[in-house]
């Protein structure tokens, strides 16, 4: 089990989006168009204490837990990453056109992790609009023609052959393997011992 927790960072930033929250509505008092810049530490505030509230996700062998809910990685249909890295957002279509929103808080490393593992493990989903196999540069599993009947099965073709020596070179070379072969040596010593 890999269980990924919200980083921290997003409760500091929403307390410190808070205080400043807070030391903006004194200054509204004072001079009234500080009242919008306290509506932004607000709405930045809750925003960020929402992201520092999230469930933890652990991915078990076989079901992923988003807090209390429980999905099988059986039922995972499409794994759909939207721009979002950090924090991670994810949609999950379930079995039943049932569509998940999965957003993780957290750093960069482990962001990029928890993709990995949701896309690793969801073997029967499509991955960005790809099939799995295709994605991760495996052989399909289904022959070609039950794909696209319209696609005939070509043999593989050959590599082709380069030539590495002029044709001079290889009539040389075939000279000294054949001396090599009957005399067992190259050099032009006589067996006088």
């Amino acid at each position: 089990m890999t269980r990924y927790t919200p980083s921290r960072n997003y409760l500091t930033a929403g307390v410190a989006a808070f205080v400043l929250a807070l030391v903006s509505a004194w200054f509204a008092y004072q001079w009234t168009p500080s009242v919008v810049p306290t509506f932004l530490f607000l709405l930045t505030s809750s925003f960020l204490i929402y992201l520092a509230a999230r469930p933890p996700i652990e991915i078990h062998p076989a079901v992923l837990k988003i807090g209390a809910r429980t999905i099988r990685w059986a039922d995972i249909r499409t794994v759909d990453r939207t721009g979002w890295i950090s924090p991670l957002v994810v949609f999950l279509t379930v079995s039943g056109k049932k569509r998940v929103m999965v957003v993780y808080p957290g750093d960069l490393e482990s962001s990029k992790a928890l993709l990995r593992h949701l896309r690793r493990c969801a073997l029967d989903a499509t991955i960005d609009g790809i099939p799995y196999r295709e994605f991760w540069g495996e052989p399909s599993a289904e022959p070609l023609d039950s794909v696209r009947p319209s696609v005939r099965r070509q043999k593989p073709m050959k590599s082709p052959r380069y030539p590495i020596l002029r044709p001079e070179d290889e009539a040389e070379v075939e000279r000294l393997y054949q001396r090599l072969k009957t005399v067992g040596r190259l050099d032009q010593r006589s067996d006088e011992n």
